[in-house]
């Protein structure tokens, strides 16, 4: 599952700007099929870094920060090469603290590995020998 959504977008960058980047065929609506791509393609650079710091992925629940750099790195990734400097930049910062991530130079707030469970867990039970005799 993607960490941002067409919505998401949207709601970041105005339904004027999405449907600039992203127009379907009719050039009158915005190409979901488009917006999703690029937004799983954002997910996929993101795990990328997050896993490198021992994170399972794909994060969930998603930290507020990693859906605000998936939405400025699927926002770049829709302008392609016609990214203005502001577009750059947010990509630019979005993989910085990527980095920072990957780095362990940042933190998520997260769990880094499974739920823990009892198992494998350490008991003490005292009054009972474990061990009677044997010369030890």
């Amino acid at each position: 599952m993607p960490y941002c959504t067409q919505a998401d977008l949207v709601e970041r960058f105005g339904a004027d700007e999405i449907l600039a980047i992203a127009r379907d065929e009719t050039g009158m609506a915005i190409d979901t099929a488009v917006v999703e791509r690029a937004c799983e393609d954002a997910s996929g650079e993101i795990d990328g870094y997050v896993s490198a710091a021992g994170y399972p992925v794909p994060l969930s629940p998603v930290p507020r920060i990693l859906i605000a750099n998936a939405c400025d790195i699927a926002r770049y990734r829709l302008y392609d090469e016609h990214a203005s400097d502001q577009v750059q930049k947010r990509y630019d910062d979005a993989v910085k603290f990527l980095k920072s991530v990957s780095r362990g130079e940042v933190r998520l707030g997260i769990s880094t590995g499974p739920a823990s469970s009892s198992a494998g867990s350490v008991q003490m039970n005292s009054g009972r020998r474990a061990f009677n005799g044997g010369g030890f």
